[in-house]
Parts: C-alpha cells; sequence; structure tokens
C-alpha cells in the first residue's frame, strides 16, 4: 500500500502477510480473527479502530524511505541538470592549463 486510508471497513479471517505500508490507516475499522504476518502496521495506524482476535508477527519496524506523491522526474532531471553545470568550469579551467602547461605538468 503506498498511500491508503480504509475507513469503517470489516476486515474478518484475513490475513496481512509481506505488507509495506507507507501512509496507510483504518480509521473506525473492525478486524475480526486476522493475522498480520511481517508487516509495517503498527497500533497507531489503527485509529479508533476495534481488533478481536488478532495476532502480529514479525512486525517491521525503522524507518521507511517515502517519497512525497507530488515528486516528480522533472525535478530529478533539473537536479542532475545543475550538478552538471556546476562542474563545466572546473572542466573548461581544466582543459585551458592543459594546453598552457602540458599534459605531463597536469598529471604531476
Amino acid at each position: 500500500f503506498k498511500s491508503v486510508t480504509f475507513e469503517d471497513s470489516l476486515f474478518k479471517n484475513c490475513v496481512f502477510e509481506d505488507i509495506t505500508s507507507l501512509n496507510t490507516y483504518f480509521r473506525n475499522c473492525t478486524f475480526m480473527n486476522t493475522t498480520f504476518y511481517n508487516t509495517d502496521l503498527e497500533h497507531y495506524k489503527f485509529v479508533d479502530s476495534e481488533l478481536i482476535n488478532c495476532t502480529f508477527f514479525h512486525i517491521r519496524t525503522g524507518c521507511q524511505i517515502s517519497f512525497d506523491d507530488d515528486y516528480s522526474a522533472y525535478w530529478i532531471y533539473f537536479v542532475n541538470f545543475l550538478g552538471t553545470l556546476a562542474v563545466l568550469p572546473g572542466n573548461i579551467v581544466s582543459a585551458l592549463l592543459m594546453d598552457r602547461i602540458g599534459r605531463l605538468t597536469m598529471l604531476g
């Protein structure tokens, strides 16, 4: 799940296995006889929910990487373009110095 909010839902005899959720929340939901195995669904994600006879095994904890929903490819290319522009003056200066003082001296 990336970013899902379940509201007023009933989960009966379900198994949640190997689920990674970023901004997933369960509001006013009821879970009956449900097993959570190897998920990162912690108790704070169940807002006003009722857990009846539910078991949690191997809950994942730690930092989860999150990207905003409006994170677009434009910004990735733009940041890479700016990094390339930052290197350009050094390349020009090193090419001019190489012609002026020689390649062997430049290597030294």
